[in-house]
């Protein structure tokens, strides 16, 4: 996948494309994609997709803080896996946002992006207020020579969208926001130092500082997880949480064992891939009642991931 800006796209032959924010690069995205391809196939076409680095409410509200399933580079690192030819990267302005849809169609996708057809999402909708629908949207299209389609609904039994699977993070359900994204979550950054009572009741922690801004946090709680360091993968026991029993305050950690790894690693990065929830944070009444819950999760935690597949 070739990641180009707007002012890159002149003279470039007529895309296949569709517009979206593409949060988490789901399942939905996914089907939508492959329709992309297809036609784009068929037409003997290069296939697009365009999204946007920063996202438009932020633009638009410079308060807004977005919960967002993948920072931008995670969010091209998961396009680039989906066999599309080109992703438009397009900064999103407030004199944007007042183009109606056709002044979006006519002079931004026609006239900068080359887009021979609009593949439209099943339920997207965008230009000023989203006044207009596919039927408008079409109409635009042919006013300027371009076929405007209609994507087929991801066939599914059940909803799929990025904002039910933050919700399903929200709640602690991991593995099936993990059937919904088509790959396990993840959280990325750099190891700092901690308050080091991990290691004086025998479960030594990596405490994580998250590098993604607005990245979704899953629920309170302990977690089986993979990790990945330095290109090893190891397998590990995440906490998310207050706390509780070390009168922490209202600072948030979060805290991995890293199973069978001994090695100093702060200043390093990881990354965490969730795999099952194993229970929610708790207060406890001593260090060693702590201790001896967290013993337990660790054994449930192995059990887990004894029969997991490393690699989702």
């Amino acid at each position: 996948m070739e990641i180009i800006n707007i002012s890159q796209t002149s003279n470039r032959t007529p895309l296949v494309a569709a517009i979206g924010f593409f949060d988490g690069v789901h399942v939905g995205h996914r089907c939508l994609i492959e329709q992309i391809k297809e036609i784009a196939h068929e037409k003997g076409l290069s296939s697009a997709v365009v999204t946007f680095p920063v996202h438009p409410r932020q633009v638009l509200q410079s308060d807004y803080q977005p919960a967002l399933l993948c920072g931008y580079e995670e969010k091209l690192s998961r396009l680039s896996k989906t066999g599309v030819d080109y992703c438009v990267s397009l900064d999103f302005t407030k004199e944007m946002s007042l183009f109606s849809a056709r002044d979006f169609i006519h002079k931004v996708l026609k006239e900068q992006l080359n887009v021979d057809t609009l593949v439209i999402g099943y339920d997207h909708r965008f230009g000023h207020n989203r006044e207009d629908g596919f039927d408008e949207y079409r109409k635009y299209g042919q006013e300027v020579g371009m076929d405007v389609v209609q994507a087929t609904e991801y066939s599914s039994l059940e909803h799929v969208s990025s904002s039910r699977i933050r919700r399903l993070l929200g709640n602690g359900d991991v593995r099936k926001a993990a059937q919904l994204l088509s790959y396990r979550y993840t959280i990325s950054g750099k190891i700092v130092e901690g308050f080091k009572v991990g290691r004086t009741i025998g479960f030594p922690t990596a405490n994580i500082q998250i590098w993604e801004d607005f990245k979704v946090i899953p629920a309170f709680g302990v977690y089986a997880v993979y990790v990945q360091i330095e290109n090893k993968q190891y397998k590990g026991m995440l906490y998310i949480g207050r706390r509780p029993t070390l009168q922490n305050g209202n600072q948030i950690s979060l805290e991995v064992n890293i199973f069978d790894f001994d090695e100093d690693i702060y200043n390093k990065w990881l990354t965490v891939e969730f795999v099952d929830f194993i229970r929610p944070d708790e207060k406890f009444n001593s260090l060693e009642e702590l201790k001896e819950n967290i013993a337990r999760d660790k054994e449930n935690v192995i059990e887990i991931l004894n029969k997991e597949n490393p690699v989702f």
